[in-house]
């Protein structure tokens, strides 16, 4: 029977919202798996709208839930109408969207707060032995939420291949082990069943990257 996965997304765009060739990944290998995927987002005002040619914000106002869609070809859902029941896992791709409009990782580190209907869902999945799949900066929630579980954004030794290696160590101030992995690899915490890989953490080339994430999905499927 296929599995039905819950995809949830933060807006449209790397500085601003959901990785898009993140959230694409993830959505072909779970197709390519014949899963069932259902897109959320949350309906909340973006924490800032960035041009993405200057890398600069700008004075719009964007909503998350409507940006999201643009990911999603439409077909997409609020995020406080998740029913947990009804799905089998939980995938959330990275993207400044994650630490700006899911939580305030980008403004306050590791003294973040996680926007409440996704704490909500992340221990809902949890306390329902429901596998989480997180890439790029999104294992940063479960670092958060989940203290003492294992978790990878890569490297945790800054260098031009890795060159937000600092996350890594917030991670581990918040009480959880960090487990170094190239970017085509994925860690699983068999004990959380969290599976995670770092995605565009590492300056690596996009098909690197695509390989890690598929390696993610095909683990939290085999959890599910």
């Amino acid at each position: 029977m296929a599995k039905k996965v819950a995809l949830v997304l933060a807006g449209c765009g790397v500085y601003d919202g959901s990785e898009v060739h993140e959230s694409s990944a993830v959505f072909v290998h779970l197709s390519r798996a014949g899963a069932q995927v259902v897109f959320f987002a949350p309906n909340i005002d973006q924490m800032h709208v960035v041009d993405h040619v200057k890398g600069q914000p700008t004075e719009e106002k964007r909503n998350v839930l409507t940006e999201s869609a643009r990911i999603a070809r439409g077909n997409i859902k609020d995020l406080k109408d998740m029913e947990i029941s009804e799905y089998d896992a939980l995938i959330i791709p990275g993207g400044f969207g994650v630490a700006k409009n899911l939580s305030t990782w980008a403004v306050k580190g590791k003294d973040c707060t996680v926007l409440q209907a996704m704490e909500v869902i992340i221990r809902g999945f949890h306390a329902a032995k429901k596998p989480i799949g997180l890439c790029c900066i999104s294992p940063v929630l479960a670092a958060k939420i989940l203290p003492g579980c294992e978790l990878t954004v890569g490297c945790d030794t800054e260098c031009e291949k890795w060159p937000h290696a600092g996350t890594a160590d917030a991670i581990k101030q918040l009480g959880c082990k960090h487990v170094n992995k190239q970017v085509s690899e994925v860690h699983v915490d068999e004990k959380n069943k969290l599976v995670t890989t770092s995605a565009f953490m590492c300056n690596s080339p996009i098909h690197e990257i695509y390989d890690g994430i598929g390696e993610m999905v095909k683990d939290v499927l085999k959890l599910a």
